[in-house]
């Protein structure tokens, strides 16, 4: 019994959009001048530096340090984050969280 009413309800849809009857969408709206400044205001700044062997990210918003990312020469990159914004990098989200633990590969086959 649901199937049949499916294939009608699919066919009344179908003639009901071949025959005009339904509205096409309007075109969505073009964003105002002050949302458009606030986006570019949150476009994070990006300084790239060299130290020794390593290459050091640093991600700003509003002249706000919220995040390094590390690239050494050898490893994988890994990231420093302030999660809370009082300008210092946690270990740790929460209190109840297990800390974070280094975990490097030793070996692979």
């Amino acid at each position: 019994m649901r199937p049949t009413f499916l294939a009608a309800a699919l066919l009344l849809i179908g003639y009901a959009h071949a025959a005009g009857q339904l509205d096409p969408l309007p075109p969505p709206p073009l964003p105002d001048a002050e949302a458009v400044e606030e986006a570019e205001e949150l476009q994070p700044e990006v300084t790239i530096r060299s130290r020794g062997d390593a290459t050091v990210e640093e991600y700003r918003v509003n002249g706000r340090l919220y995040m390094v990312k590390i690239s050494p020469s050898r490893g994988y990159p890994y990231y420093l984050i302030d999660s809370d914004g009082d300008g210092s990098f946690e270990t740790r989200r929460n209190e109840l969280d297990p800390p974070n633990i280094n975990q490097w590969i030793l070996f692979r086959w």
